[in-house]
Formats: C-alpha cells, sequence, structure tokens
C-alpha cells in the first residue's frame, strides 16, 4: 500500500515533521495551490524574457557578468553553463542523508512560487527525493553567501544527467538514475539554473540534521550524567526545582526535572546523606546550568533553521505583480551564526562529559562500597580506563579548536561583487564533526559510569537509570581486565545512537523532556 504523501507548501514546515518523514520514509508532493504558485511565477518570467528590458538572472549574465545582456537563443545554454562553471565542490562526499534533506528543502522553498521555475523542475527533485536517489555532493566550495553555490550545482547536475548519483548504496551515472524514473535529462530555461543554485539548502540541511542529533544528544547527556552523578554518589540537591525557578532559564529548569526524575527511587542516594561530603565538583552540581544553556542555544538555533526552510533564498524574486526584485536573501549569516553558536554549545556538552569521566577515574573510599581507581580492582597490571579517558580528552580538545566561529571570516570573490561572505556552509561541516565528536564522549561517560556503578550494586541506582545499566549490560560486559576498549566505545556509541538506552530508562521514568 502506497503512503500518503506529505504535502509541501512552502511554509510550515518543521523540525519535527521532518524528523517523521525521514523516519516513516514518507514520499512528498506539492499541494495543488503550490503548483499554481510555480506556473504562475514562471509565466511572469516568460513574459519579461522576450522583452527590452534587462533582468538578471533571466536575460543577463551572472556574479561580476550581471550588466551583460544575452540574446534569447543562447540563454538555455546560458543556464547550463552556469551549472556547469560552479560545480566545482571538492573534498569529500557528504552523506546522502543530506543530500536528501537538500532535495527536500530545495523543493519546499520554490513551492513558494517567488523562483520563475517550471513545476516540472520542482517535479524532478521530488521524484529523486521519493526514490530515495542521492546526487553526488561534495562538502567544500560553498562561500555560503551567493548561495550554496558549488554544492547545489552539483545537486542539480543529476536533473541534467550529469555526475553521479547514490542508488541503494550504489554510485551510478545521472543517466541512469533518470531513466530508472522514466525522465529524461532536464533543459533549464531561463532564470531556473539561477534558482537551483542560490539558495541556502547546504548549509540548511546541515543544520536541520545536526539539530535532530543533538536534540536526541542532550536528552542522553541528561542520563548519562545522572548516571555518574550516582556512581559518584553525589548530591540531589542541585536539582531541586527551588533552584532553578529562582533563575528560570527554560533549559536549565527541563535537565533538572530530567535528572530528578532518572534519581526516582534511588538507593544510593539515602545511603550517603551523612557523608560529610558538602559540594560536588562543577561537573556534577552545575549540569542543569551547562546542559540547559546548551538547549537553550539549540531553541535558538531551531528558530532561525525553521524560518530559514520556510524561506525564498534565491536571487532575484518574481512577484505576482511581476516585479523581478533582486536582493541578497541568499546570504548565508542568519544560519552561520546559528551553526557556529550549536557548535559552541554542542561542545561544552562533551567537555563537562569529560571532566565527570575525570572524576570517575579517582576512585573513592565511600562507605561499604568502594570505587577503585580507573574503574577496575587490579590495575597496576591492568591499565583500566585510563586510556578511554585520554581518548575523550583529545575529541574535547579538537572541539574547542572547531567550535572557533566560521562566520567571523569573510573573503571577496566574483572579482569584488560579492565581497562579504558568510563561510556558513564551513560552519556546517565543522558542525557534524562536534556532533559526532560529543556523541563519542558520552558514549566514552557512559560505558565508565556503567563499570562504576556495578561497584556500588547491589545498592539501586534510580529506576530509570537502572533500566539504562541494565540495557548497557545487554551489550557490554563489565570488565574484569583490560580489553579492547576501542571496541567497547563503538557498541556504546551505536547504543546511544540506537535511542535504545534513552528508550530503557523512558519505560521506567516516562519521557525525558
Amino acid at each position: 500500500m502506497t503512503a500518503t504523501p506529505h504535502l509541501l507548501t512552502g511554509s510550515g514546515l518543521t523540525l519535527a515533521a521532518i524528523r517523521d518523514l525521514r523516519r516513516r520514509r514518507l514520499p512528498v508532493d506539492l499541494t495543488a495551490e503550490a503548483r499554481e504558485r510555480v506556473a504562475a511565477s514562471r509565466a511572469i518570467v516568460d513574459r519579461l524574457q522576450a522583452g527590452e528590458r534587462s533582468y538578471y538572472g533571466i536575460n543577463t549574465g551572472f556574479g561580476a557578468l550581471a550588466h551583460t545582456r544575452i540574446a534569447a537563443a543562447d540563454i538555455e545554454k546560458l543556464q547550463e553553463n552556469l551549472i556547469l562553471s560552479h560545480a566545482v565542490g571538492v573534498g569529500e562526499e557528504i552523506n546522502p542523508e543530506l543530500v536528501q534533506l537538500m532535495l527536500l528543502l530545495k523543493a519546499n522553498a520554490l513551492a513558494l512560487g517567488l523562483s520563475g521555475v517550471r513545476p516540472v523542475l520542482v517535479e524532478y527533485l521530488l521524484r529523486f527525493y521519493n526514490a530515495g536517489l542521492s546526487p553526488v555532493v561534495y562538502a567544500q566550495g560553498s562561500l555560503g553567501a551567493s548561495g550554496d553555490l558549488a554544492p547545489l550545482a552539483h545537486l542539480t547536475l543529476a536533473l541534467l544527467g550529469l555526475g553521479e548519483v547514490w542508488m541503494d548504496g550504489v554510485k551510478r551515472a545521472a543517466p541512469v538514475a533518470l531513466e530508472s524514473l522514466g525522465l529524461a535529462p532536464l533543459r533549464l530555461r531561463s532564470k531556473e539554473g539561477l534558482a537551483l543554485i542560490n539558495g541556502t539548502q547546504f548549509m540548511a540541511a546541515h543544520a536541520v540534521h545536526a539539530l535532530l542529533r543533538i536534540e536526541d544528544l542532550l536528552r542522553q547527556a541528561d542520563l548519562v550524567a545522572a548516571l555518574t552523578l550516582e556512581a559518584m554518589r553525589g548530591s540531589a540537591t542541585p536539582f531541586d526545582a527551588r533552584i532553578h525557578a529562582a533563575r528560570p532559564h527554560p533549559g536549565q529548569a527541563e535537565v533538572a526535572d530530567n535528572v530528578r526524575r532518572l534519581l526516582a527511587g534511588s538507593e544510593i542516594l539515602p545511603s550517603h546523606l551523612n557523608c560529610g561530603k558538602v559540594q560536588d565538583p562543577y561537573s556534577l552540581r552545575c549540569v542543569p546550568q551547562v546542559h540547559g544553556a546548551a538547549r537553550d542555544a539549540v531553541r535558538a538555533a531551531r528558530a532561525v533553521t525553521e524560518t530559514e526552510i520556510n524561506a525564498v533564498t534565491d536571487n532575484p524574486l518574481v512577484f505576482p505583480n511581476g516585479d523581478v526584485v533582486s536582493g541578497g536573501n541568499f546570504h548565508g549569516e542568519p544560519l552561520a551564526f546559528a551553526l557556529d553558536f550549536l557548535a559552541i554549545a554542542t561542545a561544552e556538552i562533551a567537555s563537562i562529559s569529560e571532566r565527570r569521566l575525570y572524576l570517575l577515574l579517582g576512585g573513592d573510599t565511600m562507605g561499604d562500597k568502594k570505587l577503585p581507581k580507573l574503574l577496575m580492582s587490579d590495575t597496576g597490571l591492568n591499565s583500566g580506563f585510563m586510556l578511554p579517558q585520554y581518548a575523550a580528552a583529545a575529541l574535547v580538545s579538537e572541539n574547542k579548536i572547531l567550535a572557533h566561529p566560521a562566520s567571523v571570516d569573510s573573503i571577496p570573490s566574483s572579482l569584488g561583487q560579492e565581497d562579504h561572505v558568510s563561510m556558513g556552509a564551513t560552519a556546517a561541516t565543522k558542525l557534524l564533526r562536534v556532533v559526532a565528536n560529543t556523541e563519542t564522549v558520552l558514549a566514552i561517560e557512559l560505558m565508565s559510569a556503567a563499570q562504576a556503578l556495578d561497584f556500588i550494586h547491589p545498592l539501586k541506582a534510580g529506576r530509570g537509570l537502572e533500566a539504562a545499566h541494565a540495557e548497557v549490560r545487554r551489550h557490554l560486559a563489565f570488565a574484569e581486565a583490560d580489553r579492547l576498549f576501542h571496541n567497547d566505545i563503538q557498541t556504546s556509541l551505536e547504543l546511544l545512537r540506537s535511542g535504545a538506552l534513552l528508550a530503557a530508562a523512558e519505560t521506567e521514568c516516562g519521557p525525558l523532556l
């Protein structure tokens, strides 16, 4: 049975909707109203193209050649040349999942009907998306200002029967992909090549992908931090709701609420009420403040991203009254700032995680249950969990470099016509590395906190945490002696990314915020 398609209108697309679309692999299509808007916009371009007046991108050259009039007979060749000349992407190929998002977001932007393209062009994008076909796009080459020119040109090549496409995990020539859809290579008309490569869909796709991962990661971070708090026999007092009501940042309150629910039913907490410790180190005590600030940064970035994916970011814009207006909506500054802020916030999650991990390795001699140094009883012969912390420290240090904002940089291009750029594409690609590094650091803390908690048993942690610990032990055995911890790190990482750990905890404590 064919699934009912999700209808694109050009507005109202949310991260939650995209998550659902991608998870359920739903097809997409345009609403009838969107098709009418696109067709009406194209009719204006067809009328203006034949007139005596010059319109940028319709019957002129591009960039530094914006004042050069193009003969009517050469306009289709001009559009093809635009794509060929701009397909200068270099470096690694981006993940096909990101390319799928680019196709989706470009179709949604064109659906607003201000770009002057034919409906058939949007249809090609949708057909590629629905078939799971991902043109080969490269990570480097965009300045993030006159649109993501290079990556979007590579996306467009496939529609023209050029370049390569990923099909069912195999890279094939673009004509093969078109043939599989029963389509001939698309011939671009005036304005269409420009509409396809002007835009912020490379940056926006990275922002969407990163935000969906970071939102999952933040809930995981609260869970892992609470597991470490129990294993270190820390205090629940800093998570008192009254503290966070006195400083009412929403993210801070959400984190404290999550940790309180995870700690519910703990036997460990009451076991050390009179231990003499006055305060925990900041990496335990200030989890709500640090994790919460990251949540608020994500909230701000999500608002920017959802605005951007429902916006027209090409140039010029073709308005219903016939006006063709040149502007700068392709400039990626809003996304560049958001992407840089996300990198900083995500790097901080890794930073505080590594400090908690370091605390675990120090051990303690509290009460009857001893937590041995390096989380292993027989150290000397064994190095214990010393080296996983080294790996985490290396990733945290790398994140500090990657968190340097790209958006403070600029370099002129196009003979000075494009004299200020956002560098948002660089912010986008390095953000994904920060996210991956942070996921790995949390995975190392997770496996270490689980090891530590085994020394505290049979006293039980909170019900949600015991469920999470049991899920870890389904995949990773307690480490009696040194072993290939690389494999353990990868297993712990896959457990985090799968969502199984969070699901196990939430069966006991309810959905985390």
